[in-house]
């Protein structure tokens, strides 16, 4: 008896464990190679995770797929304690529960995934069969592919609010980016009055755009940038740049291909002589000059490769920021919106969530760019902070992930950068965070203004604390995920 209590209990820590897994597995994005590396890299955590009390910043999604997972597990544990019902006991029982929760269990979404694969091949088949077939019945729609190693999302945004002025335009919506995000988004919201279609695509492996082209087949397209984005996955900057201009290899010989001229692996590897590039450095041909930027906002002059030139005004801040506008600004004329048809649409442009946008609380001037930092991006968010000369400059970050065997060297990088651009700097995780402190003392940045926490929200307390009668100005750069927190 006191064995099947003990086994009862272990049961539901068991079951505590494996949703703790799934809902890791869920942000591994259903990968198990990447799961698996997760797993050891993060072995302790598989049994601590479900008594972690800190709130998801994304909860497990109880979707089909996570709900057919639960089931395969719960069945593999039920089948086995059957068996030992017919050729076991209750020590044979207790000695299974053991290995199955702590030999087992963290193993157990991808065994569960591994065994469900079939099915969620047959499952995906299906909804991209479906959503390839909406996609032949609108002969006149406009698709036009979206990638990039940082910016995608923003130039989407944009692009989305510039035609729209013209256009009935449907865009994957935030980050979907991936060929479920995408059919997804087709399936459930493309209608026969759509003329544009603006989809994202993401990539963390040579032949994900490729992927996505294939299924949506792009009529024109746009490469925003290529940096040191996923190096973990891709392993080199050329597996990169190869898939990036997957979605340049995909376009039928009529089909326009957008470049970012700013960025100088675009710039060498382009090898389209028809491409439109677009530029804030004056070597495109749409060009933005005349830039003026201030904490307000943004204004610059764009001319067109045909001579017409405009004065656009915007509120988004950072001259980053333009670039992405220019392209956006780009496409837009290309499909036949006059470039002055253009400047009120541009001057309603919001910052896209987590990514610079700017805003006031407890008398505290906050710039969010917690979404996914990249090395150019964080370059960016701290030249913006720069802008407030008159104030406490703030920085609060964990740093960059997914950079591979340069994430070390980059972060360093950026604590140089951060030491010149910030008053006060507040690094969350002290292991993660040692080469960026590395970078920061290097610069011989004030060691009294450092500070080490273990968590963010520890961080925002001593930002509250931090003494003197100056406005604070708080950049938030970055935010981990739960499975890399």
């Amino acid at each position: 008896m006191l064995l099947l209590i003990i086994s009862l209990i272990i049961t539901i820590y068991a079951y505590l464990m494996i949703r703790f897994g799934i809902h890791m597995f869920q942000q591994n994005g259903y990968k198990n190679k990447v799961h698996l590396k997760w797993i050891r890299a993060n072995h302790l955590r598989c049994f601590t995770g479900p008594f972690d009390m800190k709130p998801s910043k994304k909860p497990l999604v109880y979707t089909p797929r996570v709900i057919r997972l639960f089931v395969t597990t719960v069945l593999l544990f039920s089948i086995c304690c059957i068996l030992n019902r017919f050729i076991g006991s209750s020590v044979t029982l207790f000695i299974f529960v053991i290995v199955y929760t702590f030999i087992l269990g963290p193993f157990l979404p991808v065994i569960s995934n591994i065994i469900n694969s079939p099915i969620e091949k047959s499952i995906a088949r299906g909804f991209i069969k479906k959503a390839m077939g909406t996609l032949s019945k609108m002969d006149d729609l406009v698709v036009v592919g979206i990638t990039g190693s940082y910016g995608k999302t923003s130039v989407k945004f944009y692009l989305e609010t510039l035609l729209s002025s013209e256009y009935e335009v449907l865009a994957t919506p935030e980050s979907y980016n991936t060929p479920m995000g995408v059919v997804k988004t087709i399936n459930e919201y493309m209608r026969p009055t759509h003329k544009i279609f603006l989809c994202e695509m993401g990539a963390r492996n040579v032949g994900d755009i490729k992927e996505l082209c294939d299924i949506v087949h792009p009529t024109h397209g746009i490469i925003t940038s290529i940096g040191a984005q996923h190096l973990e996955s891709f392993k080199t900057q050329e597996n990169i740049i190869k898939t990036k201009f997957e979605l340049a290899d995909a376009l039928p010989s009529d089909g326009f291909l957008f470049l970012n001229y700013d960025n100088e692996y675009i710039r060498e590897h382009n090898k389209n002589g028809k491409a439109i590039t677009y530029s804030t450095i004056g070597n495109g041909k749409y060009n933005a000059d005349d830039i003026v930027t201030s904490i307000n906002g943004t204004s610059f002059t764009v001319t067109s490769p045909d001579g017409e030139s405009a004065r656009f005004n915007t509120r988004l801040i950072g001259c980053h920021n333009v670039v992405n506008v220019v392209g956006a600004i780009a496409v837009a004329n290309t499909l036949g919106i006059s470039l002055e048809k253009l400047k009120i649409p541009v001057r309603t442009l919001r910052p896209v969530e987590h990514r610079l946008n700017m805003t006031e609380k407890n008398g505290i001037t906050i710039i969010d760019d917690a979404y996914n930092s990249n090395p150019a991006g964080a370059k960016a968010a701290l030249d913006t902070l720069s802008m407030f000369e008159d104030a406490a400059k703030i920085l609060i970050t964990p740093g960059m992930v997914e950079l591979g065997e340069k994430e070390d060297e980059l972060n360093e990088a950026f604590g140089r950068q951060a030491a010149v651009s910030a008053d006060y700097i507040l690094l969350v995780g002290k292991k993660r965070t040692e080469p960026i402190a590395k970078g920061i003392r290097e610069e011989g940045f004030d060691e009294k203004n450092l500070f080490i926490e273990e968590t963010f929200n520890d961080a925002l307390t001593r930002v509250y604390s931090i003494p003197g009668q100056q406005h604070k100005v708080l950049l938030i750069e970055n935010d981990l995920p739960d499975n890399l927190s």
